[in-house]
């Protein structure tokens, strides 16, 4: 329902229930939970506006709205929210203890003994994340076309491919970001590295 909010940050604050940060939007002001990186990150600025990805979470007795700095992590909590047993608490333990591209990282490698690092997060559940969200992340075939020729196809540039088109982006924007990269890029470079840089750029 909500893409993102931009106008000015109000306030940040930490409680016993949450992290949670403040943007007043043409009057408006709202309440976003946010994880501890971002709180971190981002600064109460009356004077300036800012851009806060967003999540709007529905149940019987209550609504919430969760905000994230990057559209990679927002993207990222989505799809950890899709895991049955994990809610949105649980999704924000994960992004305090790891970024996006960690996560995605440990998701392929299947090193669910990581994921344990998060508040919460079991060896039972944590192998639940791997089990359920690796197809999801690796199952999109990225389409060979004249426009991607161009692009060597290494296990870490296929791999980067499937996990971009799998968090919504378009195929000329990973190309386009490809490109940008490659250039930036060890040949032997793996794939947490590529995609790092592919989401970084992507997100300017």
């Amino acid at each position: 329902m909500f893409d993102y909010f931009k106008g000015f940050i109000t306030d940040k604050r930490k409680s016993s229930k949450g992290t949670y940060l403040s943007i007043e939007v043409t009057g408006v002001g709202y309440l976003l939970e946010i994880s501890d990186r971002d709180f971190d990150s981002v600064s109460v600025n009356e004077d300036k506006q800012q851009k806060i990805y967003s999540v709007l979470t529905h149940r019987e007795d209550s609504m919430s709205l969760y905000g994230f700095l990057n559209k990679e992590t927002r993207d990222i909590f989505q799809i950890l929210l899709s895991v049955s047993g994990v809610g949105a608490k649980m999704a924000l333990a994960l992004l305090n203890e790891f970024d996006a591209c960690d996560v995605i990282s440990l998701v392929i490698d299947g090193n669910f003994k990581e994921l344990t690092r998060a508040k919460g997060v079991g060896p039972k559940l944590a192998q639940k994340i791997i089990l359920e969200l690796k197809d999801k992340l690796m199952k999109t075939d990225f389409p060979r076309s004249s426009a991607s020729s161009s692009i060597p196809q290494t296990q870490a540039i296929s791999d980067t491919q499937a996990v971009l088109l799998s968090l919504g982006y378009e195929e000329n924007e990973i190309e386009d970001a490809l490109n940008k990269v490659l250039p930036t890029i060890a040949e032997n470079s793996n794939s947490e590295e590529v995609l790092r840089k592919a989401l970084t750029t992507l997100s300017m």
